[in-house]
């Protein structure tokens, strides 16, 4: 049995308790709620987010990073983030953000350029950015391949790619007074513009787009012709003074026209990218046209000061063409120097019938050339103005001049001449003087003095002879007059109504016609009683 006083007194538990749910300090609560609206904002911009591009521009002029806008139809779509220059310094590298609604704007076509104030052909543009700054614009792209570099345009497009209508290529001579932008009118109304131009591969031309807004472009039909509208055309005529022009800003800006040349005729609309010719007006473009051109060569024995390349060739004031050159070539058979004019001409310009006959198999057109040459077919210079002393070589029959035989063979075909009317007149003023020289005047002045003395003697011999008249013979015809003048008034009397003569004479004309009266009545009677001759007459 143990003892009471050995036991040891028992140990204190401790006492449990259930552990409490963790619960967050309110300290920690505004950082949770600001990383949940970041995560949010952060979500929403990588879901709003579009592609983003590089543009790459000359220069970075009123473009600034964080701040310029990028506009499609005046609709931000995105926004420049950063600008740097490239590792060649030539240009700079814009690199834009794009929305999640322009996520089409990366198409390998699309276009950006940016929106300044500019003064251009096609009018002036972009004043609104004087205030709210420049701006990058977009053409969208059609295309389904993508890409992020892109090269900018330094001017803004002309036409873009969401305009109705129809593209068309001209050709010209030189570009002249036209432009990027230039319009395009059709009966004085616009309705294009010129969109691009370039310079052809062998360099004799220029080659223009132009862009014709629907739905004019249905007028553009392959009858079309194209003419150069730019300035003003003016015309002085037998009819009086016309001026022709399709708008003001064309007398400035330039343009270009169109118009079918037959409206009768019901063509069809020509084609997207249809070629046509530009013509210098609209009368060279509403002419017929000139066929294939013929080079000729034509001598001169005398001075072409006045005449330069492009002068007309006509024929009876027909213009069959133009010269092309003017040179100088020295004549070691004659030992002289000619002059060489090298002219192009247009057969076809002399008309349908003569055409048809160049055609005929019977008669080459070499062999033709041969009989009108035969017929005295001759090139002349003829003064086109006696102000400015300009000429121009005419084509002409010249019937008495001298016979030539030319060589067809030659390329080109050498056509004679004849010297021209200027010339002429100087060899016959030459012709006279030389016979003028001849003349002896010396001698025709000392007959002429003589000539003088005896006309002056005779003219005094007149005169006193006048002198002797009115001396001698007018008083005798001044009596003469006057005895003229009683027997004129004696005669009058005599011839009057009531002169005794005129009364005498009135009755013996009345006695002379009773005695008439009765002679015819005798002789009545005695046709009836031809008896009463012998019987005599009877009683009644």
């Amino acid at each position: 049995m143990t003892d009471p006083h050995d036991e040891k007194p028992a140990l204190l538990q401790p006492k449990r308790e259930h552990r409490r749910n963790w619960l967050p300090s309110l300290v920690w609560l505004i950082p949770i709620i600001a990383a949940v609206v970041g995560l949010t904002l952060v979500a929403k911009i990588l879901v709003d987010r579009g592609p983003v591009v590089t543009v790459s521009f000359r220069s970075a002029e009123g473009l600034e990073a964080g701040k310029t806008k990028v506009k499609y139809k005046d609709v931000d779509i995105g926004q420049v983030q950063s600008i740097k220059l490239a590792e060649d310094r030539s240009h700079v590298l814009v690199s834009i953000q794009l929305t999640k609604e322009a996520s089409g704007f990366d198409a390998d076509d699309t276009r950006y350029w940016v929106v300044r104030p500019r003064i251009a052909a096609s009018g002036i543009s972009g004043l609104g950015t004087l205030l709210s700054g420049a701006y990058i614009g977009v053409d969208a792209g059609t295309s389904e391949e993508t890409k992020k570099q892109f090269e900018g345009l330094e001017q803004p497009p002309i036409v873009t790619r969401d305009a109705s209508g129809r593209q068309f290529v001209l050709h010209a001579d030189d570009l002249g007074s036209l432009d990027i932008g230039t319009p395009v009118y059709y009966r004085r109304i616009k309705v294009g513009q010129v969109m691009a131009f370039d310079l052809d591969d062998d360099g004799r031309g220029v080659t223009m787009r132009i862009f014709v807004n629907a739905p004019y472009d249905k007028f553009v039909t392959q009858g079309t012709r194209f003419w150069h509208a730019s300035g003003f055309d003016a015309e002085l005529n037998a009819s009086g003074f016309k001026l022709h022009t399709q708008a003001l800003s064309t007398v400035v800006l330039g343009g270009i026209a169109f118009r079918e040349r037959d409206e009768n005729a019901h063509d069809t609309p020509a084609k997207e990218g249809a070629e046509y010719q530009l013509a210098e007006d609209e009368g060279a473009a509403m002419k017929d046209p000139d066929g294939p051109p013929a080079t000729v060569l034509l001598y001169f024995d005398q001075s072409l000061r006045g005449l330069q390349p492009g002068a007309t060739v006509d024929f009876r004031g027909v213009v069959l063409g133009e010269v092309k050159n003017i040179g100088i070539e020295y004549d070691r058979d004659k030992g002289a120097f000619r002059m060489p004019v090298l002219v192009t001409l247009y057969p076809d310009r002399l008309g349908r019938r003569f055409t048809q006959d160049n055609a005929d198999p019977r008669y080459s057109p070499t062999e033709r050339l041969k009989f009108l040459v035969k017929r005295g077919l001759r090139a002349q210079l003829r003064n086109g103005n006696l102000l400015t002393g300009q000429l121009y070589v005419a084509i002409d029959f010249f019937p008495k001049a001298k016979p030539v035989q030319i060589d067809t063979g030659k390329t080109p075909i050498e056509l004679p001449t004849v010297p021209g009317s200027l010339d002429e007149l100087q060899t016959q003023l030459s012709e006279i003087a030389g016979k003028l020289s001849k003349v002896p005047f010396d001698e025709i002045g000392k007959d002429l003095q003589v000539t003088v003395r005896k006309l002056n003697q005779t003219l005094t011999t007149a005169e006193q002879t006048v002198s002797r008249i009115n001396n001698d013979i007018a008083p005798e015809m001044s009596a003469a007059m006057k005895d003229a003048r009683k027997t004129l008034n004696a005669a009058e009397r005599t011839l009057s109504d009531d002169a005794p003569l005129q009364q005498d004479i009135r009755q013996t004309m009345q006695e002379l016609s009773r005695a008439a009266a009765s002679i015819r009545v005798l002789t009545d009677y005695l046709q009836q009683h031809p008896e009463s001759l012998i019987r005599g007459k009877q009683e009644p």
